[in-house]
This record gives C-alpha cells, sequence and structure tokens, in this order.
C-alpha cells in the first residue's frame, strides 16, 4: 500500500505536467508561445499543440476574428466652408501580425484601439478640411471613406492591425450653426421655387399667346369659309329667283311688291306718307279692280 501510494502520486504529478504541455488553438485564434518572457512560436492554425510546462512556456491567446470599434460620440470638423459637422464613425479592424501587435502595443486591444481612434480621426479631419458639406454628406461620401480606410491602414499596419472597413453612421451640422445652415438652404430653395415658377408662368405665356393666335387663326378661317359659303348660297339663291321670276316676270314683280310691304309695315306704328296713285300701291289698286 505504501509502495503504490508514490506511484500514483508521480502518476498524477506526470499527467498534470503532460496536460500542461498540451494546448489547444481554436480557429478563432492565434496562440503565442512565451518562453520566458520571449515569443517563440505563434500558431494561427487550429489544432492540438505541445510546449514545455510553465513557467518553461507559456499560451497567450489573441483573437483573429473582424472586431468592431464604434465611436461612442460624435466627433467635430471643419470643413472648407469653415463650418461644423459632427460624424459618427465606425471601423472594422482585425489583428494580422500578432508578433507585431505584441510588440507595439503589448497586446492590449484597448491600447490598439486607442491608436487607431486617432489615425482615423486624423485621415478624418484631413479629408473633411478639403470638402464641402454637401461633399461630405453625399458627393464625395465614398471616396473620403475610402481615402481614410487607407490611410488608417497605412498607419494600423504598425501595430499589426489591418482595417477592413470604415463607415460614416451619421453626419450632421454642429448645434451652433444648424439654424444659420438651415435657413441659408431655406433661402436657396426659395430661390429656386421662385426660378421655377417664373420659367413656368414665362411658359403659360407662351402657351397662351400661341392659343389665342391659333384661336384668332381658326375664327378667321371659319369666318373666310362662312362668307365663302354664304357667298355661293346667295349666289345660287339669286340664279334660282332670277330662273323661277324669268319664267313669270308679273309674278317676279308682284313677289317684290310683297316683299316691300312686308318691310315696310313690320309694325302697327309704321306711317308711310305716299300718294295712293303712286307705283308703289300698284298691286292694292289692281287687286281691288279684280274683285
Amino acid at each position: 500500500m505504501n509502495r503504490l501510494f508514490p506511484l500514483a502520486l508521480g502518476a498524477l504529478v506526470a499527467l498534470a505536467i503532460a496536460i500542461s504541455c498540451l494546448f489547444v488553438v481554436d480557429q478563432r485564434q492565434f496562440a503565442v508561445v512565451y518562453a520566458l518572457g520571449e515569443i517563440r512560436h505563434i500558431h494561427d492554425k487550429p489544432g492540438l499543440y505541445f510546449k514545455l510546462p510553465p513557467p518553461f512556456q507559456n499560451v497567450a491567446y489573441f483573437d483573429k476574428r473582424i472586431l468592431t470599434l464604434d465611436s461612442p460620440d460624435s466627433d467635430r470638423f471643419i470643413t472648407s466652408e469653415k463650418l461644423n459637422v459632427m460624424i459618427d464613425t465606425f471601423i472594422k479592424w482585425r489583428i494580422v501580425d500578432p508578433r507585431e501587435f505584441i510588440r507595439s502595443v503589448a497586446g492590449s486591444q484597448q491600447i490598439a484601439a486607442d491608436r487607431i481612434s486617432r489615425s482615423l480621426r486624423d485621415a478624418l479631419n484631413n479629408e473633411v478640411a478639403r470638402r464641402t458639406v454637401a461633399d461630405v454628406i453625399s458627393n464625395a461620401r465614398n471616396e473620403i471613406v475610402e481615402n481614410v480606410r487607407i490611410k488608417v491602414d497605412s498607419d494600423s499596419r504598425q501595430i499589426g492591425v489591418a482595417i477592413v472597413d470604415v463607415r460614416l453612421k451619421r453626419v450632421d451640422f454642429a448645434p451652433e450653426v444648424q439654424e444659420r445652415v438651415y435657413a441659408r438652404m431655406e433661402s436657396e430653395r426659395k430661390q429656386v421655387a421662385n426660378e421655377r415658377r417664373a420659367t413656368g408662368a414665362a411658359e403659360s405665356e407662351r402657351v397662351r399667346a400661341d392659343a389665342d393666335r391659333q384661336r384668332e387663326v381658326i375664327l378667321a378661317d371659319a369666318y373666310r369659309q362662312a362668307q365663302e359659303i354664304r357667298g355661293r348660297g346667295d349666289a345660287e339663291a339669286t340664279a334660282t329667283y332670277a330662273g323661277s321670276f324669268g319664267k313669270n316676270p308679273e309674278f317676279a314683280a308682284f313677289y317684290r311688291s310683297l316683299e316691300a310691304y312686308r318691310a315696310s309695315f313690320r309694325n302697327r306704328s309704321d306711317l308711310l306718307v305716299v300718294d295712293p296713285s303712286a307705283e308703289f300701291f300698284r298691286f292694292f289698286s289692281d287687286s281691288g279692280a279684280r274683285r
């Protein structure tokens, strides 16, 4: 019994040493093997690895996934128009060189995030200072983001970090200039509206004048056609009358006299002073003589 205890104890110690010599690397991690504080190996492939037991060698793990650096507050920048704008950003980054990452920032993600944030602010400040508010908001936004990403990535490579993406979440005016900027925007919109209203009024007058001209042309053409039709009708009527009256001249004289009587005695109050024996009343006396 006394002999088995040392053997069991030795087996346990050996097992503990063996376990301490093995370590597993996850696919989401880098494993850095230290020997007395000095980096000996860096494993970036998942699997089971062997090392010397502590304190001869130790293992530290670093995340190899894409990390997000989201600015908690808006940063203030000045455009080429000397207007203050507030910009919210976020960055996607990851560790690509664990050795340089450990040497530069002691393997601290917080220190690395501070370095990246300072580089981002400097790059963004240089880009915004060369552009107008309209460029920052829409016209050159993609170009600004890409230039900033390239600059920050170049700086971050010095600490073993690669910048995957940079985005501007929100761009807004600083509170002290919002009212002035909005007033200017309103004035510009009113100017555009007045210009379009004036253009519309001029176009309306042009259309109305053209319509009036066409109306006058149509009325004149219609009047001309009416006069031609009336003239042809009068000519046909005159020819018909002439043909009819030519067959019976006495009836023609009688018909014309009736028309003259109708025109002369249209109203009861009409008064006509004429000699009864005048030619005008010839058919009256002829009619009386026949009866």
